[in-house]
């Protein structure tokens, strides 16, 4: 923590708020929004359902690149401190592989793609997997976290030698 810079903070500033947002606002819309406007006449339905898409489209484009961009810079941030610590890489692999389907899923969700309109249908079982999802990445994120760097003894670190 000795050589923090504005940069390293902003970017963990900007990874973690995007996330909070867009899962903040899919638990909303799952848990909140969407039984309660089930109610609603389905011409008023289908219009609340058409303006909601088209502002909470931007956000998911927008929360994607800043996670993927931000998450790039902090991945190549800790990458130097967890070399050989196959613990760490392998939690955080999956992590990225789960956000991974998670940006697939919300795509798809605010997309128009006649081919996913299936998945559509069932708007409700997939925004429950992405919040299930994002349960799972905020844990293994926190667990990699709070763990720390794993320092191994001098005489457990293979040398390569040179010829």
């Amino acid at each position: 923590m000795d050589n923090v810079s504005a940069m390293d903070v902003i970017s963990r500033f900007i990874h973690v708020g995007a996330a909070i947002v867009m899962v903040g606002g899919t638990v909303f819309m799952r848990f909140i929004l969407m039984p309660a406007a089930v109610e609603l006449p389905q011409a008023e339905h289908d219009l609340l359902r058409q303006r909601l898409l088209a502002r909470w489209k931007r956000v998911v484009h927008s929360g994607i690149v800043l996670l993927l961009l931000s998450g790039g810079y902090n991945y190549w941030l800790a990458i130097r401190l967890h070399r050989g610590d196959g613990l760490y890489h392998g939690l955080v692999g999956t992590k990225i592989l789960l956000a991974l389907v998670v940006f697939f899923i919300a795509s798809v969700l605010i997309g128009r793609s006649a081919a996913f309109e299936k998945l559509r249908q069932n708007r409700a079982q997939w925004m429950g997997l992405i919040v299930l999802l994002a349960t799972v990445i905020v844990g293994l994120s926190g667990f990699v976290k709070v763990r720390g760097v794993v320092t191994k003894p001098l005489d457990k670190i293979e040398v390569q030698k040179t010829n």
